[in-house]
This record gives C-alpha cells, sequence and structure tokens, in this order.
C-alpha cells in the first residue's frame, strides 16, 4: 500500500535588489539613445519605475509604472501612471543596471528614478526648477522632495515587481545621488550650506528606506568651462568640497570623481560617454560599501 503525501507548495518570494537615483539634470540623464551598444537596449531581470518630474507645487510629479529596464529614462521621459512614454535620451541608469547585475548575478534589480532638471536643495537657489528642501513649503506645500517621497511610495506599493506570480523581497540597497551645480550657482551662502543640506537630505532619504545605513553614492560635480567667463558654477569648488567632506564623515557613503574627465554635449551636461563611465562608476562604489 502506497500513502500519497500532499506537500503544499511553498513559493519562496524573490529577493529584489532595490536602488534608488535622484538628483538634477546629470542624474535625469543627457545621453543620446543612438549612441548605445547593443547590449544596452535590452536587459533581464531589470526593472525600473521613473517617477514623474514636475515643478514644485503641482499634484501629478512621481506618477510611474513598472517596467522592464530599456533606453529612454533620460529627460523627456514621462508617466501619467498608466503609461510610460520614453524619450531619445538615457542617463546613468542603464550601465549602472548592467554592471550591478553582473556583481549580483543571483539577484532581480529594481531602480527607483526621480530627477529634474536645474533643482536646488536650498530654495533659495529654486529659481523656477524647483528645490529638495524638505522643510520648505512655499508652493502648495509640495516640492521635489515630496515628489521624491511619491514616487518612493507608489512604486514600493507593488508587491510583485517582476510579475512572476511571487511576492517581493525587497531589498534596499543604495541610494544614488548626483546634484550640486544648481547650489554651487547662486551665492557663496547657498554654496556653504550645501554640507548641512546634504547631510540632512541623505539622512531624510534614507529613513524614507527605513535603513539608516543604507549605502549613499554621491556623484562629484564638476564645471564645462563653458561659460562666456570660463567657469559655469561660480561656487562649485565649495560645493565639491562639501560633497568630499560629506563622504570622509559617512561611513557607508562613497564619491565618484571621474565626473572631472568628462566631455559635454551642452553647457551644463555630459554626453553619451560620459553617462556610460558614470554608471559604471557608480555600480563599483555602492557594491563595494554593499560587501565591505
Amino acid at each position: 500500500m502506497f500513502l500519497l503525501l500532499i506537500i503544499p507548495t511553498v513559493f519562496q518570494a524573490q529577493k529584489i535588489r532595490v536602488f534608488v537615483l535622484a538628483g538634477q539634470s546629470n542624474m535625469n540623464g543627457f545621453g543620446y539613445n543612438k549612441d548605445l551598444p547593443k547590449d544596452l537596449k535590452t536587459f533581464k531581470d531589470v526593472y525600473i519605475f521613473h517617477g514623474n518630474s514636475v515643478p514644485d507645487g503641482e499634484i501629478n510629479g512621481g506618477l510611474g509604472k513598472w517596467e522592464v529596464l530599456k533606453p529612454g529614462h533620460g529627460t523627456g521621459f514621462k508617466s501619467d501612471g498608466k503609461y510610460n512614454t520614453l524619450s531619445y535620451r538615457f542617463g546613468l541608469e542603464l550601465t549602472f543596471a548592467r554592471q550591478i547585475k553582473e556583481l549580483f548575478p543571483n539577484d532581480k534589480i529594481a531602480l527607483i528614478k526621480y530627477a529634474r532638471e536645474g533643482t536646488s536643495i536650498d530654495s533659495l537657489a529654486a529659481g523656477n526648477f524647483g528645490c529638495w528642501d524638505a522643510d520648505f513649503n512655499g508652493k502648495k506645500g509640495i516640492n521635489q522632495y515630496d515628489h521624491f517621497l511619491k514616487t518612493l511610495s507608489l512604486a514600493l506599493e507593488e508587491s510583485d515587481i517582476d510579475k512572476d506570480g511571487k511576492k517581493d523581497e525587497i531589498v534596499p540597497s543604495g541610494i544614488l545621488w548626483m546634484q550640486g551645480e544648481s547650489d554651487g550657482g547662486f551665492s557663496r551662502e547657498i554654496a556653504e550650506k550645501y554640507y548641512g543640506h546634504l547631510h540632512n537630505l541623505m539622512n531624510l532619504m534614507r529613513a524614507s528606506l527605513r535603513k539608516d545605513d543604507i549605502p549613499v553614492v554621491i556623484g562629484k560635480i564638476s564645471d564645462s568651462g563653458k561659460n562666456e567667463n570660463g567657469k559655469v558654477w561660480a561656487f562649485g569648488e565649495i560645493i565639491q568640497e562639501a560633497q568630499e567632506k560629506f563622504v570622509k564623515t559617512d561611513k557607508k557613503a562613497a564619491i565618484v570623481r571621474s565626473t572631472k574627465k568628462y566631455l559635454y554635449s551642452d553647457t551644463w551636461h555630459y554626453n553619451s560617454a560620459g553617462y556610460l563611465d558614470l554608471g559604471e562608476k557608480f555600480a563599483e562604489e555602492v557594491f563595494r560599501l554593499i560587501t565591505k
């Protein structure tokens, strides 16, 4: 006599490493999709939620939809929460994803991105672009940090990012921050406040992910020298010093310095080759912080 044992199927949660990408235009990305090699045009087991970018005060910021990563998540990307409209530009997300997937071959990768051109942390440098100061309530109580929080909230509402029928095990693994140019272009006083503003904002971002020691990688700002007077960012060196100070005083932070060698496609933005290198460098630094 044979005894048939019926063993219930147990589905293990799929581990998905989540990385947050945030900042201003050089995080958004001004690379041209036409310059991409074939191996960066399709991805497997890499997903992205890209929050809709809008000025302070608007209510539809942060809307997005999870999709498999592909080119088109640079400047000009839009989303209404139901449909994503890709652009003809890319940012650092492509080579970052390729490199980090190679470093974590057994994990699926998810990117949560929110960035907006021209944005500062200090509200006095916001202009018409917007600011990331969590305490700023100048326009209807909504600013870039609020749009970021909405992006994060909507992204993490999804319990099955890869649509495989299994609940995801979300592993917050890193914050990538590329910003500071706008804070270095107004006044010495604003620039000299950058370290404190950056320190506070990164702590808030870490808290939003409920992981106080999550690695943070900063992209060091650079200057194209294409202004009629030479320098574009009058107080850029003060921002650079603040960024270096941040990573020296934070054991779970690192900085990407290769930006000083990049060529530019215009006065403010790197060329396609710059973004390709930038993504790889961010991946190397965040991996080092995760594994050290």
